[in-house]
């Protein structure tokens, strides 16, 4: 592929139905009119060049709004929900999620979208046009974007970086998803119990708890999931299998995630900031039970006396005070305690340990 266009690559080129008739030679893309094309071959002769990810962009404004792909700058705000844009069309084209308008509608199947860009993808599931192949292992694509994304699988290329932790990604989609750890922000709400998430993905596999969907069935012990994954993960606690092994310490764990949190304590991460006083946390539990200390909330409520907690674990510790439960049993004279705090004050009795 060529790096730089000159005037014999942007030359009219007749497309087999019609539709798109000018190939632009550097990057085999196609347009429908010769200003379409025209205007397009500045991104590859264009002085306009991002110094983070090396992308031509046809103009000063769109070097700017390129930009904060990577800074994380995003000015154009959404009235109804508050979510925030690095582009006003982006603006634009979110604002349909509130008003459900879907005025993009293939002529195939009457299914509707909100962007064209959506609809232009989409109808490529109808003609299985996919022209955009990769050189080395032959997959293809049917969009030209989508197989510059797909060569970072083979390069390696990460150029999408966090300025906050300096960790990198292939994908600027990818970035924006990591950013919320940082800021907390999960704009994806469930309409039934306002419970929220990072991701619409996340949030549709929650909404499965309303619907009572549970499809996968553990043959062992009969428990139901609503995620093969789940029920995949769930198996291991029959088979002891713990595939994933820490290369530092070989404590070994059932499942990624838990491996992903165990390498924090040897690289001493804590990506989850409080945004009141900036302390840090290794995960995003830890952080949401600190955040109480500053707003006060006391989720856990005991249905007899109707006291309130901010951890779970103090209200199950509270229940022994109606239940008389008393797990933690002294081994020296049999007398039992509500809390392994106590037991341990009382074995002082027995060893004559002063505090």
């Amino acid at each position: 592929m060529k790096s730089e266009a000159d005037s014999n690559d942007v030359t009219e080129h007749p497309h087999d139905d019609g539709s798109k008739s000018y190939l632009c030679k550097v990057c085999d893309k196609r347009y429908r009119t010769k200003h379409q094309l025209l205007a397009h071959s500045n991104v590859h002769t264009s002085k306009y060049r991002c110094t983070e990810c090396g992308t031509r962009c046809q103009s000063s404004a769109a070097l700017t709004n390129h930009s904060r792909i990577h800074s994380g700058e995003k000015p154009f705000v959404c009235t109804v929900c508050g979510k925030r844009f690095t582009r006003g069309g982006n603006l634009a084209e979110h604002s349909r999620v509130h008003t459900q308008d879907r005025p993009f509608k293939c002529h195939m199947c009457d299914k509707a979208f909100r962007t064209s860009g959506h609809l232009s993808s989409h109808t490529k599931v109808h003609t299985g046009y996919r022209p955009h192949k990769c050189k080395l292992c032959g997959k293809a694509f049917s969009q030209s974007g989508r197989l510059n994304i797909h060569m970072r699988v083979h390069t390696g290329d990460k150029p999408y970086k966090c300025h906050v932790c300096d960790k990198s990604f292939s994908e600027s989609d990818y970035l924006t998803k990591h950013r919320r750890i940082h800021t907390g922000e999960k704009p994806y709400k469930c309409y039934v119990c306002d419970k929220a998430f990072t991701d619409c993905g996340t949030l549709n596999n929650h909404m499965k708890v309303h619907i009572g969907d549970k499809p996968y069935q553990c043959s062992v012990c009969g428990k139901i999931f609503r995620l093969s994954s789940n029920l995949n993960k769930h198996m291991r606690v029959h088979t002891g299998e713990k595939p994933y092994k820490c290369h530092v310490c070989d404590k070994a764990f059932s499942e990624s995630g838990y491996l992903y949190k165990h390498m924090r304590i040897h690289t001493g991460e804590k990506p989850y900031k409080c945004y009141v006083c900036d302390k840090a946390f290794t995960d995003s539990s830890r952080l949401d039970k600190h955040t109480r200390v500053h707003t006060g909330e006391k989720p856990h409520k005991c249905h007899v006396c109707n006291k309130a907690f901010s951890e779970s674990r103090a209200l199950n510790t509270h229940m022994r005070l109606h239940t008389g439960d008393k797990p933690y049993k002294c081994l020296k004279c049999d007398k039992a305690f509500t809390q392994f705090g106590s037991l341990n004050s009382h074995m002082r009795v027995h060893t004559a340990e002063k505090p």
